[in-house]
């Protein structure tokens, strides 16, 4: 199994593809900040998991295990530290003219509730249209998943998810959220 060189670490994170979810450890430098890693110019072509359980949804539901997985980005929607691993939000709270907004987020067999920063003038509709970034923030999420009712909800501070990918559906306001 890969031994990490000095300069690099090991970070629990949950990779979320069309079929599948993956939890295991991320191998990347020191000093790669891995919530938002996935935006940088130093995004890898595949994610180097160590450790890995994964669960494929596809037909009947199947866990397995594995030392090592070689996952391709190019199938990678969703990405997020594993509970309670947090490295802080990706914004300046400062920041004018941006809004809070809730959304329900379709991740595969997951929904993500939780909610989105976007413009405060054109709302979610003309945000997302008008983004041309491959990864979006979603912020306060609780995850569950319809397969799996068994698994309990998970809370995660942020996720990245790959816009292009998701479905994105505006709750009613009388829906309970996880935002407070």
């Amino acid at each position: 199994m890969y031994t990490p060189a000095p300069d690099e670490k090991l970070t629990p994170v949950m990779v979320y593809t069309r079929e599948s979810v993956f939890r295991g450890e991320v191998i990347t430098k020191e000093n790669v900040r891995v919530s938002t890693w996935l935006r940088t110019q130093g995004a890898p072509r595949y994610l180097h998991l160590l450790r890995v359980n994964s669960v494929q949804f596809s037909g009947a539901v199947k866990s397995t295990n594995s030392p090592e997985v070689f996952l391709p980005l190019t199938m990678v929607i969703a990405l997020h530290l594993v509970p309670p691993g947090n490295d802080g939000v990706d914004y300046d709270p400062q920041e004018a003219n941006r809004a809070m907004l809730p959304i329900l987020a379709g991740v595969g067999t997951f929904q993500f509730k939780g909610v989105i920063r976007v413009s405060a003038q054109s709302g979610i509709g003309p945000s997302l249209e008008l983004s041309k970034i491959p990864w979006l923030s979603l912020y306060d999420l609780e995850i569950t998943n319809a397969v799996l009712p068994q698994m309990p909800a998970m809370r995660v501070p942020l996720a990245i998810v790959n816009p292009e990918q998701v479905i994105f559906a505006i709750p009613y306001p009388d829906e309970p959220s996880s935002h407070h």
